[in-house]
């Protein structure tokens, strides 16, 4: 399921003010360190919606191979992503 944009934005800031509020970090005055969260937290949420265009893009590769053995789109969806899970140790 994609998050908006805006509200990974939302999740980074609140986040960084915790974790500041909490003594956990301290980041100087003159940095900000919200657009580098931002861009490892968007990349863990997208993981899932980049990894079905992938396997989509793969089965599209293999359409008449697939037509011809009567194999089930879904079916071999569920199949491939599931063996790309487990390859790339992902959390989804």
């Amino acid at each position: 399921m994609a998050l908006r944009v805006e509200f990974v934005e939302y999740m980074t800031d609140k986040l960084i003010d915790e974790l500041i509020e909490k003594g956990l970090i301290e980041v100087p005055e003159d940095v900000s360190v919200n657009e580098t969260v931002f861009d490892a937290v968007n990349d863990e949420v997208t993981v899932e919606d980049r990894l079905n265009a992938e396997v989509r893009q793969l089965l599209n590769e293999y359409g008449n191979q697939m037509r011809e053995s009567g194999a089930s789109y879904q079916e071999t969806f569920k199949l491939i992503k599931r063996k790309l899970v487990r390859e790339r140790k992902l959390v989804i």
